[in-house]
């Protein structure tokens, strides 16, 4: 039975548990969706659900109340401003938690917490994204032909190197009866070490 016990502990102390709940928090406002463990998510849920409340609200008092939790100023003017409007219709419930499944590396549960959003919202990011991703397709095959324009005008110049001696070479021609040894590789003298010595 849970009798007198008001939430999760997560394994911290008041403070440290109270600085992860307000980064969660506001990491959530500003991506819109978190992954995390399924009790981190729990926890959260209950000071996001309460801030978004807040953001309903809209008055001085309640912008205070959610300043001194969201970390970040620019998070609370986008809670009030972006995500609040969403959910004026809508009596609680503004977060949703997906589970994901366990973790590679310690088993732990891990679960999606993010914001409820409407079919029209869904439909227009996804036409963000859409767009988003054929301009970006735009733009690498224009780098792409640029770059093929830039790779045929080095061919060219490449031909024209070619013609070119090398500079620091020795012609192997000329350079062969020069110096010592008539141009051939040097060998070895001296006596050889044999052994690990």
């Amino acid at each position: 039975m849970r009798h007198r016990k008001d939430h999760r502990r997560l394994g911290r102390k008041s403070e440290h548990r109270r600085a992860l709940l307000r980064n969660l928090v506001t990491a959530l406002f500003q991506y819109e969706r978190i992954e995390t463990t399924v009790a981190k998510a729990k926890e959260t849920r209950r000071y996001a659900e309460r801030m978004i409340t807040f953001g309903k609200q809209g008055d001085l008092a309640a912008r205070r109340h959610v300043a001194r939790f969201v970390i970040k100023p620019e998070i609370v003017a986008k809670l009030f401003s972006t995500i609040a409007p969403w959910y004026k219709e809508r009596e609680g419930g503004y977060t949703r938690i997906v589970r994901l499944g366990h973790r590679l590396g310690d088993a732990g549960e891990t679960a999606y917490l993010e914001l409820v959003k409407s079919t029209e919202q869904k439909e227009q990011e996804r036409a963000a994204r859409i767009a988003a991703a054929e301009s970006r397709a735009l733009a690498q095959s224009g780098e792409k032909a640029a770059k093929k324009k830039s790779s045929d005008a080095d061919a060219d110049t490449e031909e024209t190197a070619e013609d070119r001696p090398k500079r620091g070479r020795k012609k192997e021609a000329a350079g062969a009866g020069a110096g010592p040894g008539g141009g051939a590789k040097r060998q070895r003298t001296g006596p050889r070490k044999v052994g690990g010595g």
